[in-house]
């Protein structure tokens, strides 16, 4: 009987099993059903995008750009002159982050901390039809977005109703920097904080994020193309001034 130690063909053993672990796991996912494999499923789709990450850091490391900041010291010979330093990245490009935040919907915003809104204080229950039970319509109360190519859908189907006296189209949007206000076009509802149906609907309340046509200021993005959309957040009642008052979010 072995009390201590490993047997010569450990490491060996060791590697044959974790080279067939991948053979069993296939099997097993295709065996398992039900709430089993919901589980397993999502235990490996985190294991995997762990591993994602990490491959991502290891590329990263390898990553060149240039480098404004390194200065040779003392005489630079003139076939140099022209080459910029380089460096080693080790941090992910700003363009990457920014496409990062905007998919997470997270943004560095004016209005961080926004009250949310009941659904009581949203929607209007509009009773309808002949029969007294049927109140299953809903009136959006607050201001709201909706598309150019939008139609309403016919009055039997339609559950939320947006009333045309609340839509709105343009945002007075400031910008921070240039402390200069434009009457942009609204594009889209892109984040209502307090929910996502809000956000579906379209519905402008303070503190949503909404994406405003600015090709007419010529900003320009830092690959050196004109960039057509950006984010504002709303800093007003759109409901209680009659317009909307945003800040570009830059």
């Amino acid at each position: 009987m072995k009390l201590h130690g490993r047997r010569f063909d450990h490491e060996e053993r060791t590697r044959k099993r974790e080279a067939r672990l991948v053979h069993k796991r296939s099997e097993f996912a295709q065996k398992v059903h039900g709430i089993r494999a919901k589980l397993y499923n999502e235990k490996r789709f985190k294991e995997k995008a762990a591993m994602r990450k990490t491959i991502a850091q290891h590329n990263q490391r390898n990553n060149k750009h240039a480098n404004d900041e390194a200065v040779a010291e003392g005489a630079v010979p003139a076939y140099l002159l022209d080459r910029e330093g380089v460096s080693r990245a080790k941090v992910l490009s700003n363009t990457v982050k920014q496409k990062r935040k905007e998919k997470a919907g997270k943004w560095e915003v004016p209005i961080p901390k926004v009250k949310p809104v009941a659904d009581d204080e949203m929607f209007k229950v509009m009773r309808t039809g002949q029969k007294k039970g049927k109140a299953w319509k809903r009136v959006v109360t607050k201001c709201t977005f909706v598309g150019d190519s939008f139609t309403r859908k016919a009055p039997k189907f339609e559950r939320f109703i947006r009333p045309t006296g609340l839509r709105m189209k343009k945002a007075n949007v400031t910008h921070p920097e240039l402390k200069t206000s434009f009457q942009l076009d609204i594009l889209s509802v892109k984040k209502n904080p307090s929910s996502n149906l809000y956000t579906n609907l379209g519905v402008i309340t303070k503190g949503t994020i909404i994406e405003v046509n600015v090709s007419e200021l010529g900003l320009v993005t830092t690959s050196g193309k004109v960039a057509w959309g950006k984010m504002a957040q709303i800093t007003n009642n759109p409901e209680l001034d009659g317009c909307v008052n945003a800040v570009l979010l830059v």
